[in-house]
């Protein structure tokens, strides 16, 4: 067997293969809830046979959203929605995940496609302030963030929480908490952006302070037998910022504190990072992560061919892929890697015909 399509188990769940649906905003929320959309779209990734399909960056608070038309969590309404889409992917034998957030100071941005408003959405237009470790805008256009004080931050851990508990409502086996992309908690972690003199602030213990403060919470709602995953930004790709000797030692803390798999990304934190895009540029991550903190690694990251994501993982440089982009042009692209790696992966019966 492939190494691409053998099962891999995390904690008590069992994955059919290890390609991995990555988490990929839509814009197509109302009020932060799921629509249609998000079933057809969801849905049809698990229909085309990936192990896991993980929702969206779902924001923790209205506040967390990077968009007013983000997905959210923290209401039980919001959670009734979600339960169809996570009901339907359990059906075609795929398990459901989900991706909590906090945009942090970039947040209230309009979606890609809207006209109206450039980087960011007043207030007056239904926008709000966006919050962050320190009062440093994330890059020109953009606002000054509210800096948040010790008692909003404790408030924020509680919101974490109890969007985990709402997403084990809403029939989720798969956590992964967002701590990359130059949102709230990567902030935190960053030296760039945050100047913090407090007990969050400073040192690398003390600015990692936050992100293992929220995964302890989420693992004491979140069920032992289910996987909890976080994505970092392995570097800030600037010199003096986030990198990945740091990225290591939080890997080694987060796993301490019950986080089972590092999804390695990277950048996201400055609008100038010069980041080296290529295919599988992100992977030397995951394999310096998973070697020197011995812990799980997702690889992601223009991952597109199916030797490809074999390779990464027959070399042991990662456990699993993550695809965006290429799902995004193939809900059916397992299908696709099987047939290329030689590999029995049936696809829905109503589809045989075509198979």
């Amino acid at each position: 067997m492939s190494f691409l399509f053998s099962p891999l188990k995390i904690r008590e769940i069992t994955f059919k293969n290890r390609i991995f649906v990555s988490p990929m905003c839509q814009y197509s929320s109302e009020n932060g809830k799921a629509t249609d959309w998000h079933l057809v779209h969801l849905g049809s990734r698990a229909v085309g046979g990936a192990a896991l399909v993980i929702v969206e960056a779902t924001a923790v608070s209205p506040k967390g959203r990077i968009s007013p038309d983000d997905m959210g969590l923290w209401s039980k309404e919001q959670a009734v929605a979600l339960k169809k889409i996570t009901s339907f992917i359990k059906s075609q034998n795929s398990i459901p995940g989900i991706q909590i957030a906090h945009a942090g100071r970039k947040a209230s941005t309009p979606k890609p496609w809207d006209q109206k408003h450039k980087v960011f959405i007043p207030a007056s237009a239904g926008g709000w302030t966006p919050l962050a470790p320190s009062a440093i805008a994330f890059g020109e256009n953009y606002p000054t963030p509210h800096k948040l004080s010790l008692k909003e931050i404790q408030k924020i851990i509680q919101e974490w929480q109890k969007s985990a508990s709402l997403a084990l409502q809403a029939g989720f086996q798969t956590l992964e908490l967002h701590f990359a992309h130059g949102y709230l908690i990567h902030s935190f972690l960053s030296p760039l952006s945050n100047h913090r003199t407090d007990e969050f602030g400073g040192t690398l213990d003390n600015r990692m302070k936050l992100a293992i403060q929220i995964a302890e919470k989420v693992r004491k709602v979140w069920p032992q037998e289910y996987p909890l995953f976080a994505r970092i930004s392995s570097t800030d790709w600037i010199e003096g910022g986030w990198d990945l000797p740091s990225s290591v030692e939080l890997a080694k803390k987060l796993k301490s504190v019950g986080v089972d798999l590092i999804d390695c990304s990277s950048g996201g934190l400055a609008p100038h990072a010069k980041i080296p895009v290529a295919p599988g540029y992100q992977v030397p991550f995951a394999e310096e992560i998973r070697k020197k903190a011995s812990i799980l690694t997702g690889a992601v990251g223009m991952i597109t061919e199916p030797q490809q994501a074999e390779d990464i993982l027959s070399s042991q440089k990662a456990d699993a892929v993550l695809m965006a982009r290429e799902f995004l042009r193939n809900p059916y692209w397992p299908l696709k890697a099987a047939k290329a790696l030689n590999e029995k992966l049936e696809g829905p019966p109503q589809y045989l015909r075509a198979l």
